[in-house]
This record gives structure tokens, sequence and C-alpha cells, in this order.
């Protein structure tokens, strides 16, 4: 394989990360000045986000070609342990199980995973792959420090900091199935960088506004 999938995925990362300021969640996470009515919130968020991702990706995977499914089977799977560290999140949260099941998500928030679901019907599989990885670098990065505040600000166990240590690790058999399934898109002449671009903008813009929703007042 050539390094010419590593540096498509390099170019959109860095194309494609959001303004460090357009982000004011999380940092009022690492001070300890979130309420915790807002880290219900993004508990209860994630329980919508996390099973329609996993849906997603597993209808990517069944349109891709071999090397993109890899990807999105991979993805679905992690959506799948995800859920499961969610719930200790959630009940640090103290969210209790008639909260949960009464809780109506906020449009705001949900954008992403709806449009998730678009390119699930409509895009590229593998143009959907580069624009994901884009997006995840800085979905990560978010996770990290929400980790961190969760731990130092608010005195959250490491069972319930499990979902965003999950996503803030690294993950470099899936990075090496990213440059697979685009290097395959790019032999194949079925990657097109331009869409994969609109795809990623489009991402971002949806991410800020979950974070921006929940740092609305209820």
């Amino acid at each position: 394989m050539t390094d010419t999938a590593a540096e498509l995925l390099r170019t959109a990362t860095r194309a494609l990360a959001p303004d460090p300021a357009a982000n004011r969640f999380v940092p009022l996470v690492e001070r300890g000045a979130a309420p915790r009515e807002a880290l219900a919130r993004l508990a209860l968020e994630q329980r919508w986000v996390i099973p329609a991702d996993r849906r997603a990706f597993q209808h990517l995977a069944e349109r891709a070609d071999p090397a993109a499914a890899a990807y999105f089977t991979t993805l679905a799977t992690g959506e799948e342990l995800a859920a499961a560290h969610l719930t200790a999140f959630t009940r640090a949260c103290g969210v209790t199980q008639e909260r949960a099941r009464a809780y109506v998500p906020l449009p705001g928030c949900q954008a992403y995973p709806a449009y998730v679901s678009w390119l699930a019907l409509n895009a590229s599989p593998t143009d959907t792959v580069l624009a994901l990885t884009a997006n995840f670098s800085a979905w990560g990065g978010y996770c990290a420090r929400i980790a961190e505040g969760l731990r130092t600000r608010y005195g959250f166990t490491d069972d319930a900091c499990a979902f965003f240590d999950f996503f803030a690790a690294p993950a470099p058999d899936l990075d090496g199935q990213a440059r697979a399934a685009v290097q395959a898109g790019l032999d194949q002449g079925a990657l097109s960088t331009a869409d994969a671009h609109t795809y990623g903008t489009l991402l971002q813009t949806y991410e800020s506004m979950f974070w921006e929703s929940l740092g609305r007042p209820a």
C-alpha cells in the first residue's frame, strides 16, 4: 500500500479540524463548571446517539466493498462496547430508569446521528470513511478532556469515565482499516474527495450543534 491514502486522511483531518473555541461545553467540564444536570443530558443524549450510529455503520458495512466494510464493522462493534460503558456514566450522573424512558432528546444533539443515518443511505461508503475519520479525531480529543475533567473535578470513578476513555484511546487497527478503505477507493476510482470534504464539514457542524445544545440552560 502506498502512502497516498494516509496522506489524504491526514490532509482531511487538518482541513476539517474544528475551531478550538467552537466547543464551549468541554472546557466547562474541564474546569468543573458544567452543571451536573448538563452531564446528565450528555448521558441521555448519548443513549440515543449510540444505537443510531451502530445501525448506520452496520448498513454502511452492508453497502461497502470489503475494505470499507471492515472499517464500518469495527465501528459498529465499537458502538456496542460504548453502549455498555455508557450505562456506568449514566448511573454516575444520577439518571434513573424512569427519567431515561421519559427523556425527550434535543434536536440540536440529534442532528449528528440523523446525518450519519443520511450518509448510510445516500453517500458513497468510501467517501464516508474519509469524512468520519477526520471527524473522529476531534471527538476523541473531546472525550479525553471530558474524562480528565470528570475524574479531577467531579470525582467520577474509572468505571464512570470508561465511555470517554474508550473513544479517547488510540485505535491503530481502525486507523489501518481506514487507510485500506481509502486506498481501495482510490485504486477503484470510487473516491470523491470533494464529496468527502462536504460530508466532513457537515459532520463537524452537526457535532458543534451537539455541544452547543448541551450547554444551553434546560
